[in-house]
Order: C-alpha cells, then sequence, then structure tokens
C-alpha cells in the first residue's frame, strides 16, 4: 500500500520545494518588469503538470514503474541543482522576470558557461520529472504543447532585451553557447 502513495509524495514534494523556492525572498537589485505573464503561465503550467499526474496516475489506479520513479527523482534533483547554481551565478541579478537592471552585469559562469538559459532547461526537467514519477505519459504532452509556447514567448523578449543590454557581446554569447539545452562543451576563450 506504501508503494501506492510513494509516487504521490514525491510528486508533492517536487512541487512544494518548487513554491518553496519561488516564493523565497533574495537579496536581489530591482529593475523594471517587462512583463509578467509568462511567470504566472510557468506556475500554471508547473501546478497543472503535478497535479494532472498525480490525477493521470491515480485514475490509472496505480502502477508505476520503479526506472520511471527513479528518472524522475533523477530530473527532480537535476532540476533543482542546475537552477541553484544558476541563481548563484546571477546573485543579485536573479529575477522570476525579465529584468534588466542599468547596472546589470553580463553572467557567463557556473552553468551560463553550457547554456545561455539554464533556469528554463532546469524547468523543462522538473515538468519532466512530475509525469516520470507518476509514469504520467500522457501529462508529458504538457511540456510540448504548453510549456514550449510560453517558453518560447518568454524568450522572445529575454533574448532581444540581453542583445540591447549587451550589444556584441551577447550576439557573441548566442554564437558560441546553446540557447536552451547544454549539447556541447563550452569552447576555451
Amino acid at each position: 500500500m506504501l508503494y501506492y502513495y510513494l509516487p504521490i509524495i514525491a510528486c508533492a514534494l517536487v512541487y512544494i520545494v518548487r513554491i518553496a523556492e519561488v516564493r523565497r525572498k533574495r537579496d536581489t537589485i530591482q529593475g523594471p518588469v517587462c512583463e509578467n505573464l509568462t511567470l504566472q503561465l510557468f506556475i500554471l503550467i508547473g501546478s497543472l503538470m503535478t497535479v494532472g499526474s498525480i490525477v493521470e496516475y491515480v485514475l490509472r489506479g496505480g502502477g508505476f514503474q520503479w526506472w520511471a520513479l527513479i528518472a524522475g527523482i533523477l530530473c527532480a534533483i537535476a532540476s533543482f541543482k542546475l537552477r541553484w547554481a544558476a541563481i548563484d551565478a546571477l546573485g543579485k541579478f536573479w529575477s522570476l522576470h525579465v529584468e534588466i537592471r542599468e547596472n546589470h552585469e553580463f553572467v557567463q559562469s557556473g552553468p551560463f558557461r553550457f547554456v545561455r538559459h539554464p533556469v528554463y532547461f532546469s524547468m523543462v526537467l522538473e515538468l519532466a520529472a512530475s509525469g516520470l514519477i507518476c509514469s504520467a505519459w500522457w501529462m508529458l504532452l504538457v511540456i510540448p504543447v504548453l510549456f514550449v509556447p510560453a517558453l518560447i514567448m518568454r524568450l522572445r523578449l529575454e533574448e532581444p532585451a540581453l542583445v540591447e543590454k549587451f550589444g556584441d557581446l551577447y550576439r557573441d554569447y548566442q554564437r558560441r553557447v546553446p540557447l536552451l539545452i547544454p549539447y556541447k562543451w563550452p569552447a576555451a576563450k
């Protein structure tokens, strides 16, 4: 009977850690917020993914797969570690919004050496974690159907804002470093 509840508990814990992270107060420099819609969409999609994965699992009558549960937990751990490393690298410039400050510094250290948007990649891992933990294969469709369009909307705001702020420095970074998926090792400077 405990095995039945294990995916539900694990999926809920991933969500609780994520929401606690969103609400955590950090020492940051505030800047003008470009928009709020994508953050709201990210939170809504994450909530839908969690609840939907649990509902799919319950409606199916349980029957999770151990390999998927373990893969999901590993995805969640990787997601949190990657996001925390990105937040540490950004320091006082971390934001949940697209916020470019007047004295904004261009960060290329930590996970930013491998991918321009490690936090967004971590969000994909986290969403996949919920579906895998509960063996909720239908809910995994939320990633390409809902999350990717919201992410594209965010990137269409953020990338031009960074180019406007940092100019050729950021354009060079765009040429060298993948946008979202870290598929290559960083080139030596």
